[in-house]
């Protein structure tokens, strides 16, 4: 009777720890893979010619990770053109103009073929990006365009007047706390604002002036901060040709001579949050620069 007993104990104490290696296995397994797949169709290692798809999504506050894949890819002479896969209305002057910088430095010093597919959004900044591109694709009911520059912010002080609170600024300078958002500005103030706007919209229509090979009055005379449909963009061409993700890769494939479907390569993914491995991506219900926009004062190329 003792030995049948111990011999139960022994099965179950079997069961009980293949299981638990299984579980270990399982959650290893799912590790590894989330943390090394990198790509969505192939990596840098793959053999052969290809073209390289960055992503230019959302809105546009920091450059550093976009202009670093512009610059591993523009390295690669495995990388025969890079396609900029665009939905964003745009972002942060400074930040949108950095990455068009790297594409224009591309396509005049590197001479990589780099082209600009818009999908649903390619407003303002990221136009601003794409007309640095050798090309530009964008569907028919895409929204095209918003040439202009935004500067806002909130004006609280009659809130802070109702709690009683007295805000105390010590400057040096006349326009040194211009944008203070506890009063509000001066007929100077408001003159010097207005000054800085105009210079930055000048440089953006010069920039897609240069880029669509237009003059910068046939530019100006449309760049009022509407958008268009891809298909009203073309008619003014603001774009090149209308056609989806996948004409922009067969169209750009043939223009750099390779035959076939071409291998497409994206930057590797990181996602190495303990969050992220357990429940997916939870980016959306995490606080971003993006969603505190309204409260990051600057000058935006930017479709609202």
């Amino acid at each position: 009777m003792a030995e049948n007993e111990r011999a139960r104990v022994w099965l179950w104490i079997v069961i009980g720890g293949g299981a638990f290696f299984l579980f270990v296995l399982a959650v290893f397994t799912l590790v590894y893979f989330t943390l090394h797949t990198g790509t969505d169709e192939s990596s840098l290692t793959s053999f052969g010619d290809k073209i390289a798809v960055v992503d230019l999504e959302g809105v546009i506050l920091d450059p550093k990770t976009v202009v670093g894949q512009l610059k591993k890819f523009g390295e690669d002479d495995s990388i025969k053109a890079i396609i900029i896969h665009v939905n964003s209305p745009g972002g942060g002057v400074a930040a949108s103009e950095e990455i068009y910088r790297e594409v224009k430095r591309l396509r005049d010093d590197k001479k990589k073929r780099i082209v600009s597919s818009i999908e649903t959004v390619g407003a303002s900044g990221a136009y601003y990006v794409s007309s640095a591109t050798s090309k530009i694709f964008a569907d028919n009911g895409s929204v095209v365009g918003s040439i202009g520059v935004i500067a806002e912010w909130v004006n609280y002080g009659d809130l802070m007047r109702w709690a009683k609170l007295k805000p105390e600024v010590l400057t040096v300078g006349a326009f040194k706390d211009t944008g203070d958002p506890t009063r509000d500005m001066t007929p100077a103030e408001r003159a010097y604002m207005q000054s800085l706007i105009d210079n930055m919209y000048g440089q953006f229509v010069q920039a897609v002036a240069d880029g669509r090979h237009a003059k910068f009055d046939d530019i100006k005379s449309i760049a009022d901060g509407r958008v268009w449909t891809g298909k009203e963009a073309l008619s003014i061409h603001l774009i090149d040709q209308i056609g989806d993700f996948q004409e922009a890769v067969t169209d750009t494939a043939k223009s750099v001579g390779i035959k076939g479907e071409p291998v497409l390569v994206r930057p590797e993914k990181n996602r190495q949050s303990v969050l992220d491995l357990m429940f997916g991506d939870v980016s959306q219900w995490l606080p971003t620069r993006e969603k505190l926009l309204d409260n990051h004062l600057g000058f935006y190329y930017l479709w609202r």
